[in-house]
């Protein structure tokens, strides 16, 4: 089993491109483990069927050199943070045991970016309970809290509590996003338009990520919001 240094809990295939990516890559750059979880298939989207866009996901996660990815098949639209969708989550993070969990925006254009977000922090807490008990292939799990849930930020803006910087990694960044071929601008697609497939939003993503680096004085960077503090012990770690 592989055990995750970072898990990415996205509502659809292409929210942890969007909105991490950059990040992932860094990180997976330094040698960590980092997979994704994707809550739904997307179905519910304007564009593309659930088969594209596991094809597509698919083909992102071979460009961020992710160590897992899988897809939760909840209803898109229709999941809640509810019991029986905070135990199939709760077996995903402790088949992973990351120390680190990244999640949608806490609130957010989509409605499922901030239930993704709220199910995730409630699974994440819930899953390092001991008498929540689950099992994976029959086999008992013990209970996993990851050490820290930050959550990106997605269309609209929040004030991030820390910006990280992802310059190096925009290229890769803008790849796994273009993986998604059948959600974003193509002039050719006889497909209906959406709120994402406007000449207009891939734009907008870059510059968002502009506006981030520049508030960090880099190119590009992704914004996150936490949970609880974070602790240092040395002033010089901030930058």
């Amino acid at each position: 089993m592989t055990k995750l240094d970072i898990l990415v809990i996205a509502a659809h295939p292409d929210d942890a491109e969007l909105g991490c990516s950059g990040t992932i890559a860094a990180h997976v750059a330094k040698g960590h483990k980092v997979g994704i979880v994707d809550l739904t298939k997307g179905e519910m989207g304007t564009r593309g069927t659930p088969e594209i866009r596991l094809q597509e996901a698919d083909e992102a996660a071979k460009i961020l050199g992710l160590s897992a990815r899988e897809n939760l098949g909840f209803s898109d639209i229709y999941f809640q943070n509810d019991h029986v969708h905070q135990h199939e989550l709760i077996k995903v993070i402790r088949k992973y045991r990351p120390e680190i969990v990244l999640a949608n925006a806490i609130t957010d254009r989509h409605p499922d970016h901030g239930k993704g977000a709220s199910l995730a922090t409630h699974a994440c807490f819930m899953s390092g309970l001991r008498k929540i008990e689950t099992s994976l292939d029959g086999i008992p799990q013990d209970p996993w809290r990851p050490k820290f849930v930050y959550h990106y930020i997605q269309n609209n803006y929040i004030q991030p509590d820390f910006i990280f910087d992802i310059t190096d990694y925009w290229d890769t960044k803008v790849a796994s996003i273009m993986a998604f071929k059948s959600q974003f601008f193509d002039p050719s697609s006889q497909e209906p338009a959406s709120f994402i497939s406007s000449p207009e939003f891939l734009p907008f993503i870059e510059s968002r990520s502009r506006e981030f680096g520049h508030r960090i004085m880099t190119k590009y960077g992704e914004g996150f919001t936490i949970e609880r503090f974070i602790g240092i012990n040395d002033l010089f770690d901030l930058k």
